[in-house]
């Protein structure tokens, strides 16, 4: 079925409000910004590891990272056996939760681990990896769609090298 303009307007809509709220909550007073080890940009603030900081955590853990990944995997689960019931597998279902867990991963870690220990004996430039691997992950994340789409790839390629791909014709007996 088509995804109605209604429906995607309304979860476009929801996206930004969702997002909102969890950027002005630490300006609100529940979790807190500071500059990032190298001052370069500014992230939460992990070096306190209060009541307060250990709360927002968890709740952004849960809301933004487990949440988002317990409905990629059922989500992608269920696309992974309907490719396999018809045989015809469009891309690898496993992948962008795996991208998920890997851009984001290091950085939830961090954060978790402040949150019970002081990370300051860590030195700013090995601090500075996790969060710049987790910003890394909407350009992964078009790399994948981009290369992950036939549509897309077919006009990448037609892009970079002007040749158009043709499809080849499927032989749509039994075997």
């Amino acid at each position: 079925s088509r995804l109605q303009w209604s429906t995607a307007l309304s979860m476009m809509v929801f996206a930004w409000l969702f997002a909102a709220f969890w950027s002005v909550m630490p300006l609100l007073g529940w979790g807190e910004y500071d500059y990032e080890p190298l001052r370069t940009c500014c992230t939460l603030d992990y070096s306190k590891g209060d009541r307060n900081y250990v709360t927002f955590l968890l709740a952004l853990s849960i809301f933004n990272f487990m949440i988002p990944g317990f409905i990629m995997l059922t989500a992608y689960q269920s696309i992974h056996q309907k490719f396999r019931k018809s045989g015809h597998y469009k891309f690898n279902t496993g992948l962008p939760l795996k991208t998920l867990i890997i851009c984001w991963g290091p950085y939830c870690l961090l954060c978790s681990y402040a949150a019970v220990e002081n990370v300051m004996f860590i030195p700013p430039k090995y601090r500075m990896i996790p969060a710049l691997v987790a910003k890394s992950a909407p350009t992964v994340d078009a790399f994948i769609y981009a290369l992950g789409n036939e549509n897309y790839r077919g006009g990448i390629w037609q892009f970079l090298t002007g040749q158009k791909i043709e499809k080849a014709e499927v032989d749509n007996k039994t075997k």
